[in-house]
């Protein structure tokens, strides 16, 4: 595909600085560890996710990923990703994947900046929602494959029961 004479990325401002705006405007936990990344810490019903957010001028894209403590030990690393693979099928936006060296389970995701000046607070508030929200719907499917020894399949039926109210 040709691509057109004017280099857009220069024209893209740093959005970490508004994902700054957002993570400072919910009182989480973070460090802007260098232009380029900023990490955040936030609660969820399961554990804390841990929020990482990369920023590349070169390609004018925004790289972001949502973890958790859950390390998959070896035996059952088989199993998880087969799990993964499965709940990806129900996402709309982001991937789960694991991570080689611990196999801690990741959800990930892209956005593509090139000719947009800057991603909006709302953009990013909904990129975070979706994050932990998808986070915290396949936690328990997780925890029963890694350590209730369950198949994916029967695990991810578990998590996917819409539940009405509390107990």
């Amino acid at each position: 595909m040709a691509a057109l004479a004017t280099n857009q990325s220069d024209q893209t401002a740093n959005p970490l600085d508004i994902v700054e705006q957002v993570i400072s405007s919910n009182d989480w936990l973070f460090d802007r560890r260098s232009d380029c990344e900023i990490a955040a810490e936030v609660p969820g019903r399961w554990c804390d996710y841990g929020l990482y957010f990369s920023w590349s001028r070169d390609i004018a894209v925004m790289h972001f990923s949502c973890t958790f403590d859950l390390k998959a030990p070896e035996r059952r690393r088989g199993a998880l990703y087969e799990l993964l693979a499965r709940a990806n099928e129900k996402l709309w936006i982001g991937h789960f994947g694991m991570d080689p060296d611990d196999g801690m389970p990741v959800f990930r995701h892209s956005v593509l900046l090139r000719g947009v000046t800057n991603a909006s607070a709302e953009s990013v508030e909904d990129m975070v929602d979706i994050a932990v929200t998808e986070c915290e719907r396949f936690f328990p499917a997780f925890q029963f494959v890694l350590w209730g020894g369950r198949t994916p399949d029967d695990a991810l039926a578990a998590a996917m029961l819409e539940c009405i109210g509390e107990a």
